[in-house]
């Protein structure tokens, strides 16, 4: 492994490349990573990092949002095949009746979403940023897409402005059973429960904290508590521990993984810094109008 790990670095220097790894990605892939982050750094830090050619480790709508933010660039994903299953579950038809019915409806596009569905979007959000840009738009009706849950979380907290929900979801996060959310409270009374919005309501109702993937990172680490049940993947587990050695984090269940992200492995890297195959191509026009998404994003969570 120590020889895999030198000749990924020697690629880096001779390609010119910078390793992007999200935190769901295995602990040897984000130990390897130069930045590691939830989907909002990423994205941002794609925009600054100097190197011509990025190496994302994470799901396809990552490299993609990459791509449209760094269009002069390389963007390779250490495997094809890893991807989002909520990323596809909004439906254009649907945009476009929306669209039709509620003529003041601003789009608004989780990021977790394929580049055709953001350039369908009048903007994208993350877990991060979505209560502050969908509570400044001018809008009235807000058509949230693809994440029910998230969107459902949303909309509770700005009651004033007219949601319509998708009914996209993330399997990660909805296995994630509020029985077994309590039975781990019952065997740690005294943890603190930090949930992703992307959970289900009834989990939501029993947090402690509610917040991206940074944002538990951050509460976890300013927290006076020692113990926590975690309700999100358990990649977040390796920067947790690494940031609190003394902490305690405990999960829910076992089904706490995401399957596309764990494809990514140290070999596959080396692989795709050797060969640069699965680079992530994008038409002009998905290009622009997904852009103009994630740019005002960026513009209206300054």
């Amino acid at each position: 492994m120590n020889a895999i790990i030198r000749r990924i670095e020697e690629l880096k220097k001779e390609k010119d490349a910078v390793i992007l790894a999200h935190y769901y990605t295995d602990g040897q892939i984000q130990a390897l990573a130069d930045y590691v982050g939830d989907s909002y750094y990423l994205s941002k830090i794609a925009t600054e990092v100097p190197q011509n050619t990025i190496l994302f480790c994470g799901v396809s709508f990552m490299g993609e949002s990459a791509k449209i933010l760094n269009p002069e660039k390389t963007v390779i994903m250490p495997d094809s095949y890893a991807d989002c299953p909520m990323a596809h579950m909004a439906d254009l038809d649907k945009i476009k009746e929306v669209r039709e019915k509620y003529k003041d409806v601003a789009v608004v596009c989780y990021i977790n979403s394929t580049a055709n569905i953001k350039a369908h979007s009048d903007v994208c959000v993350t877990s991060a940023n979505a209560l502050k840009i969908v509570k400044a738009l001018p809008n009235h009706t807000i058509y949230f897409i693809p994440d029910g849950n998230l969107g459902r979380y949303i909309a509770d907290r700005i009651p004033e402005k007219n949601f319509i929900l998708s009914d996209g979801f993330c399997h990660v996060h909805t296995s994630i059973k509020r029985e077994n959310v309590e039975r781990a409270k019952e065997l740690y009374p005294e943890a603190l429960i930090l949930a992703h919005p992307e959970c289900t309501g009834d989990v939501l109702e029993i947090a402690d904290y509610i917040g991206s993937t940074s944002g538990i990172i951050h509460y976890a680490t300013q927290s006076n508590t020692d113990t926590f049940i975690i309700c999100t993947e358990m990649g977040v587990l390796y920067e947790l521990e690494l940031k609190n050695p003394n902490k305690k984090f405990y999960s829910v269940g076992h089904r706490q993984f995401c399957p596309n992200m764990k494809r990514i492995t140290v070999e596959k890297l080396l692989e795709q810094l050797e060969t640069m195959n699965n680079t992530i191509e994008l038409n002009d026009e998905t290009y622009h109008k997904a852009n103009r998404a994630l740019d005002r994003m960026f513009a209206m969570s300054k």
